[in-house]
């Protein structure tokens, strides 16, 4: 198993804009899954024990909410990435099978389909 002690920590983060308050969650939850994804392009995986940072502010003038977004990761490898959730500390979180497996069979039927 990998050693995790002292990996330096990598800030991902997002900024935007969205329009109506009515979205701000849902539009967080499919920003982090963004950011996650893109992390794993790269070898990086979440660091569970560190909360992700999501700020939000108002702005009067143009009545619409700013929001910034951070997610904590570290680099493990691209090849690791693929079967590792993320990092609670020193532990890894492996990914549960069945959804590895799904991830398998969808990038088998994208390769097959060029």
């Amino acid at each position: 198993m990998a050693n995790f002690h002292h990996k330096p920590i990598k800030r991902f983060s997002l900024e935007g804009i969205i329009y109506d308050d009515a979205s701000i969650a849902r539009l967080k939850g499919e920003y982090l899954k963004l950011i996650t994804s893109g992390m794993r392009i790269s070898g990086h995986v979440p660091r569970i024990d560190i909360d992700p940072d999501f700020t939000i502010r108002y702005n009067e003038v143009t009545e619409y909410f700013e929001f910034k977004l951070s997610i904590y990761g570290i680099y493990i490898g691209k090849k690791q990435s693929e079967c590792i959730m993320g990092v609670d500390g020193l532990a890894p979180i492996a990914i549960p099978q069945s959804k590895l497996k799904e991830s398998l069979r969808g990038q088998e039927s994208q390769s097959n389909q060029k």
